[in-house]
């Protein structure tokens, strides 16, 4: 389905769903609220997936792969051929995210939207998107044509929607590209408004030599390109990243699905940035993973409105928080679906103790 279509189509969250979780809760064999944000993530999932007893059993993970033209101005820890080595890593299943995935019962499904170099995936498994060998230097020009920056969202959104029909309860975000952050802190300082060294942290773990070639590159991108904050496809082309339009893709996609979507770290909520740019409804199907070490994440998270599951000085992407926070998700949807309400126990309630 095309960007417009997929637009039009998010709705906001199914109230009455939403209201039947919450009777539902306030029956069930404890005090009301005494579960907390497990209790609340149900009835949000309730209303996200229009169900008064969701289900996230069936979860996948998308980890979506791309090169910088940024990273050749030293703003990573690691040289660019570390993108196509890892995703190597992920497709042979030796990852965090891999190791993450598998405790949480997930796929995690890999796409090289921009990766450098070809890949030799004698798995079968990697989805090939490339839009092009990397982006270009985002702080001499634009990062990406506006065309590639709508492709780069209209493939994530037709991998999306290849999940779900496959019967995907649960999406999450993921990411893999060496310099990546130096984009995403691009993004976030166009649409927040902050100067880049608000935003800018370590990434990869850079030197603080390392960090002013960094917000130099944020601060050279937001300058020479002046993107318009208000245009979501703008920032992404100028300053973006392929993987970051993908991500961006998939978000949109499960919204338009009532599918909910639990975004990672910097990487990913840069890319929900762009989401919500486009299509504002889109904000009520995502749930924050955790909230990364990176400096300017916190900033994110409360333009978007998102509250974090965890706070774990994390600050690897890949989806590791996403998966992570799956265990959370799924142990509030089975509360509000096999915990038994006090007539069913034959528990007396506080009404019945009183009367």
């Amino acid at each position: 389905m095309q960007l417009e279509e997929i637009i039009k189509q998010i709705q906001p969250l199914d109230k009455a769903a939403m209201q039947s979780a919450l009777a539902r809760q306030n029956m069930l064999t404890k005090p009301q609220g005494s579960l907390g944000r497990l209790e609340e993530l149900s009835i949000q999932l309730a209303g996200m997936m229009a169900n008064p007893l969701p289900s996230v059993e069936r979860k996948a993970v998308i980890v979506m792969a791309g090169d910088h033209g940024v990273a050749l101005d030293g703003v990573s820890a690691y040289p660019p051929e570390v993108t196509s080595q890892m995703v190597l890593n992920f497709l042979h299943g030796g990852a965090a995210i891999n190791v993450l995935a598998r405790q949480a019962g997930a796929r995690v499904v890999v796409v090289d939207m921009g990766v450098a170099s070809e890949i030799e995936d004698a798995s079968g498994k990697l989805i090939r998107r490339k839009i092009g060998l990397g982006t270009a230097n985002l702080a001499k020009g634009p990062a990406m044509t506006r065309a590639q920056a709508e492709e780069s969202i209209q493939s994530g959104i037709e991998i999306a929607e290849a999940e779900i029909a496959q019967g995907v309860d649960i999406l999450a975000t993921g990411d893999m590209g060496i310099g990546n952050t130096t984009p995403s802190a691009a993004i976030a300082a166009c649409i927040l408004g902050h100067a880049p060294s608000e935003i800018v942290g370590r990434g990869t773990g850079v030197d603080e030599s390392g960090l002013v070639r960094k917000i130099h590159a944020v601060v050279s991108g937001l300058k020479v390109n002046k993107p318009n904050p208000a245009d979501g496809l703008d920032v992404l082309a100028k300053v973006g990243g392929f993987e970051i339009g993908g991500l961006a893709g998939v978000i949109l996609a499960a919204a338009a699905n009532h599918k909910p979507v639990v975004v990672d770290g910097f990487i990913s909520t840069a890319a929900a940035m762009i989401a919500v740019a486009l299509a504002p409804a889109a904000r009520g199907y995502m749930i924050s993973a955790h909230v990364s070490q990176e400096r300017g994440h916190k900033l994110m998270l409360q333009w978007l409105g998102l509250k974090p599951l965890l706070d774990m000085n994390m600050r690897l992407g890949e989806g590791t928080g996403a998966a992570l926070a799956f265990h959370l998700l799924e142990a509030s949807t089975r509360i509000l679906r096999e915990m038994a309400t006090f007539s069913e126990a034959g528990v007396s309630d506080k009404e019945t103790a009183s009367s």
